[in-house]
């Protein structure tokens, strides 16, 4: 009977140690997992803010431009040249 609580408490003090170790390496497989993605969200938003500072300076430009072609379209509407179209 003695070997038997003996073989009892070996499996349930090496179940509690399993538990253990699972639980440790998910949390250290999780924590590599955030921080891949944490390194993906920096590139990406670096690509980004490169597109940006590209695209800037041209949306300004385009802007500018519809500007230009709006005050020339209604430039045009109150001579009446509309009419003629």
């Amino acid at each position: 009977m003695n070997t038997r609580f003996d073989m009892q408490t070996i499996a349930l003090i090496l179940a509690w140690v399993g538990t253990g170790c699972w639980a440790v390496c998910f949390w250290w497989m999780h924590r590599l997992e955030l921080h891949d993605v944490t390194k993906r969200i920096e590139q990406l938003s670096k690509a980004e803010h490169d597109l940006l500072q590209e695209v800037h300076p041209k949306v300004e430009k385009i802007e500018e431009s519809v500007k230009d072609v709006a005050v020339a379209v209604s430039a045009e509407d109150s001579s009446g040249n509309a009419a003629k179209r």
